[in-house]
């Protein structure tokens, strides 16, 4: 009987033993050396290396189209409000230097003289300087619901901004160029934007003369150049979009807004006369916008 006990107890502890082994060496399948976890931070690192760019650009890529859609919305926006109102809107963007004007009515000077501005006014303008070359709003002469023959300027919604990393071509303010598609060949002759001065600026209660960049569109919806006719217009109108930042002029010891020239950097530099070009072309007798860019064949 013993004997048996003996054996038993024996085989219990062989296979104790032998469980104790399977277990260490699971342990020891399961762990990593020094060099194994090398080779994966390396791989890892390269992994990085290759992929971070590809999201940086991705990231462009959703900025551009995000103010591309934006900036059709806003046109889509102001033909409704002229076919709701009965009359012409203008949406009206916001330029470079928009308190040195050619009418000298807007200088660094403005509130303390003629025409002056009330301190609501001064701040409004102050606020409008980090929207240069990507602010715009929606204005009208007379809207739903003024008196006949009664007819005053209307702000239709606050100024809006393009996202970060967006902002209209800063050539489109100013000078007429071409943007050739590199693939079809089509050329698309941008013009600048035509230029208002009856606009009261930066609200509906300060005085006009300040020369603004405008586009129209009667009250059939229709893009329109004339300001005292809503005569349709003729050609499309082109706005193309670049990539990278516009940095308002800050004072250097308080950081406030100044009212200086802005730097603006297209990045890469070009790019919105490049291959890379984004337009919203206008149509002028549907007032209705489309996106214009380099079709890969």
């Amino acid at each position: 009987m013993s004997d048996v006990w003996r054996v038993t107890s024996d085989e219990k502890a062989a296979a104790g033993r032998e469980a104790s082994s399977r277990h260490a060496s699971r342990v020891t399948r399961h762990a990593f050396t020094l060099v194994e976890m090398l080779v994966v931070i390396s791989i890892l690192g390269i992994l990085a290396a290759l992929t971070v760019p590809a999201l940086k650009n991705l990231g462009k890529s959703n900025a551009a189209s995000s103010a591309s859609r934006q900036l059709l919305d806003g046109v889509a926006r102001a033909r409704q409000l002229a076919i709701a109102n009965r009359t012409t809107v203008y949406m009206v963007f916001v330029p470079t230097n928009f308190w040195n004007t050619p009418a000298e009515t807007f200088n660094t000077a403005w509130w303390s003289g003629p025409p002056g501005l009330t301190l609501a006014q001064q701040t409004a303008a102050t606020n409008l300087c980090d929207k240069q070359l990507s602010g715009y709003t929606f204005v009208s002469y007379g809207a739903v619901g003024d008196q006949p023959g009664q007819h005053a300027w209307h702000y239709l919604e606050p100024w809006r901004s393009l996202p970060d990393g967006s902002f209209i071509a800063m050539q489109k303010f100013f000078v007429n160029y071409t943007i050739v598609d590199q693939v079809t060949g089509v050329k698309y002759a941008i013009a600048p934007f035509n230029y208002a001065n009856t606009i009261p600026f930066p609200t509906e209660t300060a005085a006009s003369g300040v020369w603004l960049p405008v586009i129209a569109f009667n009250y059939l919806g229709q893009l329109t150049t004339a300001q005292s006719t809503p005569a349709p217009s003729t050609q499309d109108e082109y706005i193309p979009l670049a990539r990278g930042s516009v940095y308002p002029a800050l004072d250097p010891s308080s950081k406030v807004l100044q009212f200086n020239s802005p730097s603006v950097s297209e990045i890469p530099p070009g790019n919105s006369t490049s291959s890379a070009y984004n337009i919203v072309d206008i149509d002028p007798l549907t007032g209705r916008a489309t996106l214009r860019f380099q079709q890969v064949q």
